[in-house]
C-alpha cells in the first residue's frame, strides 16, 4: 500500500458477485488486516442525502447557545444530544469539537440497577425545535449507514471463510446505532491540537463522512496518514470487537483527528455500529491458512468483551461524558 493514502473499495462490486465479488473480498480481507482502514465507494448512499446530513449539520450548530444546550446531552440518561467543545474526554484529555450524538429510537426502559445497567442506554433522542426537518434527515442517515454496515459484516465473515450469518445472531434485533454530527472549530478558538485523541474504536465498524475540510489521520507503522477527504466516499475502520473475534486478523487501528487551522472549521458525521447490547460475540474458528497469519495474542473466550456488549458501552459513555455520569449515573459507577 502507498504510505500516503489509504486503500479504495467498491462495495458495488461485492453486490455484483462472481468473480468481482472475490476481488472484492481479497481487497477487503487485505485492507483490514494490513491497515484497518479505507475509502469505501459504490455503497448506494444517495450523494443528496449525503449533502443533507451536511446541511443540516451546519444549521444545527450556527444555532444561538441557548438552543443548543436545551438539547444538551447531560438532560439524557440515555447519552443522547449536543456536547459543547471539550465535554466529550478521550484517555482523560478534552477533545475539542461540538457535536450532537443520536442512537436508535426506542421506547424508555424501566431504570433498572441490576446486572444490566446498559438498559439505561435505551431511550428517545432530543432533537432540536428550531430544525424540524433534522429527525428525518438524521434518522434516514442512520438507518443507510446501518444497512452498509451489516452488509460489510457479512462480507467480512465470508472474506473470513465462515458462515455468511455467523455475526447475524450478534445483530438480530437491530445493531447498536451510534452517530455524531461533529464539527471541529479551527485552532484560534484552541491551543490543543486535538480534535479527538488518538483511540481505537470499540465496536464492529465505524464509517465516517468527511465534508472538505481534512483532519482525519491513521497511524500506520510510526506514520500519522491524512485521510484525505474523497467525494462520495467513507472512511471504514475496524473495531476492537472485530479484531477480538478474529483473534487479531482484522485490525483496529489507532486514529486520531487534530484541530483545524485558524478561522476554518471541519465538519464530519461518523456512525458507530456494535452488537445490540445483550450479546455474545462469537471468537471465530479460523481456517489453518488464516489463522496462522492472525496477529493475536490469541483472544480469551472470557475476555468480558465477548458477552459484556452492553455494560462495555455503558463504561465507555460514562467515562467519556462525566457530567451525564454525575447528572445520572452517580449510584451506579462504583457497581461498574
Amino acid at each position: 500500500m502507498n504510505k500516503t493514502t489509504l486503500p479504495q473499495l467498491d462495495l458495488s462490486a461485492f453486490h455484483a458477485g462472481g468473480a468481482q465479488r472475490a476481488a472484492f473480498l481479497h481487497e477487503l480481507k487485505t485492507a483490514a488486516r494490513e491497515v484497518g482502514f479505507f475509502y469505501l465507494k459504490g455503497h448506494g448512499v444517495p450523494d443528496s442525502l449525503q449533502q443533507q446530513v451536511l446541511d443540516v449539520s451546519r444549521q444545527f450548530f450556527a444555532l444561538p447557545d441557548a438552543a443548543k444546550q436545551r438539547v444538551a446531552m447531560v438532560n439524557s440518561p440515555h447519552f443522547r444530544g449536543y456536547t459543547r467543545a471539550g465535554g466529550e474526554l478521550t484517555l482523560g484529555q478534552a477533545d475539542w469539537r461540538e457535536q450532537f450524538d443520536v442512537m436508535r429510537e426506542t421506547p424508555l426502559r424501566r431504570l433498572h440497577y441490576g446486572d444490566q445497567p446498559w438498559l439505561r442506554l435505551h431511550g428517545p433522542n432530543q432533537w432540536p425545535a428550531e430544525l424540524p426537518q433534522m429527525r428525518d434527515i438524521v434518522l434516514r442517515w442512520q438507518d443507510s449507514l446501518t444497512e452498509v454496515t451489516l452488509t460489510l459484516l457479512r462480507a467480512f465473515a465470508i472474506a473470513l471463510e465462515q458462515a455468511e450469518d455467523v455475526f447475524d445472531h450478534t445483530v438480530a434485533d437491530g445493531p447498536f446505532q451510534h452517530l455524531k454530527l461533529i464539527r471541529y472549530p479551527g485552532r484560534d478558538h484552541t491551543d490543543s491540537e486535538q480534535g479527538v485523541g488518538a483511540h481505537k474504536d470499540s465496536g464492529y465498524l465505524t464509517l465516517v463522512l468527511q465534508g472538505d475540510q481534512p483532519g482525519l489521520e491513521v497511524l500506520l507503522g510510526d506514520e500519522w496518514v491524512l485521510a484525505t477527504p474523497v467525494a462520495g466516499t467513507f472512511v471504514v475502520n475496524i473495531g476492537e470487537l472485530l479484531e477480538l473475534a478474529s483473534n487479531g486478523y482484522l485490525k483496529a487501528t489507532l486514529h486520531r483527528v487534530v484541530t483545524p487551522p485558524a478561522g476554518i472549521d471541519r465538519l464530519s458525521s461518523a456512525f458507530f455500529m456494535a452488537a445490540q447490547l445483550d450479546a455474545n460475540v462469537p471468537l471465530l474458528t479460523l481456517p489453518a491458512h488464516l489463522a496462522a497469519e492472525a496477529r493475536g495474542p490469541a483472544s480469551d473466550p472470557h475476555n468480558p468483551l465477548f458477552y459484556q456488549v452492553g455494560r462495555n458501552v455503558l463504561k465507555g459513555r460514562l467515562r467519556s461524558h462525566v457530567d451525564v455520569a454525575n447528572a445520572h449515573y452517580g449510584e451506579l459507577e462504583p457497581a461498574l
